[in-house]
């Protein structure tokens, strides 16, 4: 009864010392645009480094104060993001959603609220961004793919 007791606390503390990743992706293509919702409660770099990945990925943005209909986006995104203070600043939250049409079709997030003693929570918030960001958008990569049935004789 007593190895129970000790495999129970381990296992407790272990899961409750845990950071927890998650990732829905969605298919852009190079020629759909994205309008981001600005969220002025986050800090500016989040959305510095969102922008330099889709740049990267040549996905066309807007960053926009307000989503409404009139911006006729088809694509948005919409962001959160809380930094705590444990010995030093980290992030501890990160939210990014992607809604086609209006509706919800994919979604990353990082979650350390549980981090408590996992020394992993203190990361470099700029490529945990990134990483979100480049699982989150898969492009449609069927143009760029060869194929012998596309060659063309000249």
């Amino acid at each position: 009864m007593k190895n129970v007791l000790i495999v129970f606390a381990v296992l407790m503390m272990t899961t409750a010392c845990s950071i927890k990743q998650r990732v829905d992706p969605v298919q852009v293509s190079r020629s759909d645009e994205v309008c981001i919702q600005k969220n002025p409660d986050v800090r500016h770099g989040f959305l510095d480094e969102v922008e330099k990945v889709l740049t990267e990925k040549q996905i066309k943005y807007r960053v926009l104060d307000q989503l409404d209909a009139s911006h006729q986006c088809e694509w948005t995104a919409t962001y959160t993001a809380n930094w705590a203070w444990d010995l030093a600043l980290y992030m501890v939250y990160a939210e990014i959603k992607i809604f086609h049409q209006g509706r919800l079709d994919g979604e990353a997030i990082y979650d350390a609220r549980m981090g408590g003693a996992n020394m992993n929570k203190f990361i470099d918030a700029e490529p945990k961004i990134r990483e979100l960001i480049e699982e989150l958008i898969r492009q449609k990569q069927a143009s760029l793919i060869w194929s012998p049935m596309q060659q063309v004789a000249i």
